[in-house]
């Protein structure tokens, strides 16, 4: 339900208006959203607020207020548009060649909502010649498919011999979501949506052998193993935050064909003495070349590269 002016009189009461102007933004900020009716109620009618809460109130507070709705609303309108540099394709998942991707970059995983509770069927990783850059969740056609997170439909289309009908989603925390296999969609392209929103109904479009959804988590075009940060068991993320390090970005390199590079994707009971023994390699090299650490938690479904 949508809070009333008279509210926001009251959650500016509550931190007294002694408070600094920081404490001020901080309160607001983490109770929900600012309407442009309030933010016209505090701009036009300062006296009224006045006399609401018995003290005087400095127009730089009602000036940060007010930033603080623009900037939501600049950001719903061009999500992580810094990060991007106002690069915005509607055609493909993959728009970024030639990009400069971050050496680290830290993403907010807090209002992650699971766009789809369902068992995993496929996971990340190498699937015969081809490389399979995102997980497979079941579900049945129909079934409603929801935003992991807020943010903007960039990409809604249809690709007959892949994804079938889908969607990518350009997040404020600087990620992009894909959403493949669909069969009907929800959301308009550029429409902004909220975390948890239904964006789409479950299908088994495209290249697809059974109805599933296949979920993608990118970084400028740079596929993100879901599995590093989402915990599908309990339908939660592991932390409310991950590091994306670019040293460890998936570089397109997999050639089974010939060879050269192998993977392993871990399972229960995996160690790295255990997946080094079995390729033959060393665990240091093994920790080389995935720029992990001996002590590193080995997650079930991460895919390593042991060659």
């Amino acid at each position: 339900m949508k809070r009333t002016g008279n509210t926001l009189f009251g959650i500016i009461f509550a931190i007294l208006l002694a408070s600094p102007i920081d404490a001020i933004y901080a309160q607001i900020s983490s109770e929900r959203e600012i309407t442009p009716e309030e933010i016209q109620i505090l701009s036009t009618d300062r006296k009224l607020l006045v006399d609401k809460v018995d003290v005087k109130i400095e127009a730089a507070v009602i000036d940060s207020i007010m930033m603080l709705f623009e900037t939501r609303e600049e950001e719903k309108m061009s999500p992580a548009d810094e990060l991007y540099d106002g690069m915005w394709n509607n055609r493909y998942v993959k728009a970024y060649s030639g990009v400069t991707i971050p050496d680290s970059f830290r993403i907010d995983l807090s209002s992650f909502v699971m766009p789809i509770e369902g068992r995993v069927t496929s996971q990340f990783g190498p699937r015969g010649r081809r490389f399979h850059y995102g997980t497979d969740i079941k579900l049945y056609i129909g079934d409603t498919v929801v935003a992991a997170f807020e943010g903007k439909v960039r990409v809604k289309q249809y690709e007959r011999s892949g994804y079938g009908y889908y969607l990518v989603l350009r997040h404020p925390n600087g990620l992009e979501t894909v959403y493949g296999h669909l069969s009907k969609y929800l959301v308009a392209e550029g429409e902004t949506v909220e975390a948890g929103q239904p964006i789409a109904l479950g299908g088994n479009t495209g290249r697809s052998t059974g109805s599933h959804l296949h979920f993608e988590c990118r970084l400028l075009g740079q596929a993100i193993n879901p599995a590093d940060m989402v915990d599908f068991s309990n339908f939660c993320t592991f932390d409310d935050s991950y590091v994306f390090q670019k040293s460890k970005a998936n570089e397109n390199t997999f050639t089974a064909a010939n060879g050269t590079i192998t993977y392993h994707t871990i399972r229960r009971g995996d160690t790295l003495s255990r997946i080094a023994l079995r390729y033959r390699v060393s665990i240091d090299q093994l920790c080389r070349l995935n720029g992990i650490s001996r002590t590193t938690t080995l997650r079930i479904g991460r895919v390593l590269r042991c060659s």
